[in-house]
């Protein structure tokens, strides 16, 4: 690992630290460390691009780190999973999730080359291994082999329409696999409006877990979808269609 933390005494990491005892994940010092320098990457790049609004350390360490682990508690990630975070952004959830469950197969894929190159730089600084990233919009990822309908788990904390996100998604899970997203509070209404479009998928049962945000206020959904039949081949559609036309 390659100066993994200038010196980690420079910062406080007891929210972090806090808030994985609760969520039952014992952190080493070489992963906190990990998290300091992802943090250090994080800032120093946002000054040239716009990768996060959220830059205080404190803000990081619940709003973007915990709030990635809180995927704990949704699904069981001590099996050695293959994971498709897509439309990683900035790498959450998915370097979070990586450094805290070294065992996950993870591939982070996103639209923007820009955002790939960085996340290939904090993959080589972390000493990373058993993580990928793919350049690639999700429409025509999904129609390659290697990566459709491959992935146990495929997680998105994309902020879009469910019915999108659905189309974007399930297209990558295997059959007996789920596809999970992040999404706020009250999201009761979206869910029960993509039913049809989950279904048309290759969805099946369908949960709606709420859970509370360790050292905050915050609430965090996530739908759980499990992958019961084969995506048909018409989806997902071209480029641009699944968030202009959303199934319904």
């Amino acid at each position: 690992m390659n100066n993994i933390s200038k010196n980690i005494e420079i910062y406080n990491p007891s929210i972090l630290i806090d808030g994985c005892r609760q969520l039952k994940i014992a952190l080493s010092d070489e992963q906190i460390a990990q998290f300091i320098c992802y943090y250090e990457m994080l800032i120093e790049k946002n000054k040239v691009m716009n990768l996060t609004a959220v830059t205080q350390w404190e803000d990081v360490q619940t709003k973007h780190y915990l709030d990635s682990l809180l995927l704990s508690g949704a699904a069981d990630l001590h099996r050695p999973l293959r994971v498709l975070d897509l439309g990683t952004g900035a790498g959450f959830p998915g370097i979070p999730l990586k450094i805290a469950y070294p065992n996950l197969e993870m591939t982070l894929a996103d639209s923007l080359n820009k955002r790939i190159l960085f996340l290939q730089d904090v993959i080589h600084e972390l000493g990373l291994s058993g993580v990928q990233t793919v350049h690639a919009r999700a429409e025509d990822l999904g129609r390659q082999d290697g990566y459709r309908e491959t992935f146990d788990l495929v997680v998105s904390r994309a902020v879009a329409n469910l019915s999108s996100l659905a189309e974007y998604c399930l297209p990558f899970v295997k059959i007996g696999g789920c596809f999970i997203s992040y999404k706020a509070a009250g999201v009761e209404e979206e869910l029960k409006h993509a039913g049809k479009a989950i279904r048309l998928l290759g969805g099946g049962k369908t949960q709606l877990l709420s859970l509370s945000l360790p050292c905050t206020q915050m609430e965090r959904s996530f739908v759980i979808v499990q992958k019961e039949k084969s995506t048909s081949q018409k989806y997902p559609r071209k480029a641009g269609i699944p968030s202009r036309d959303p199934l319904s």
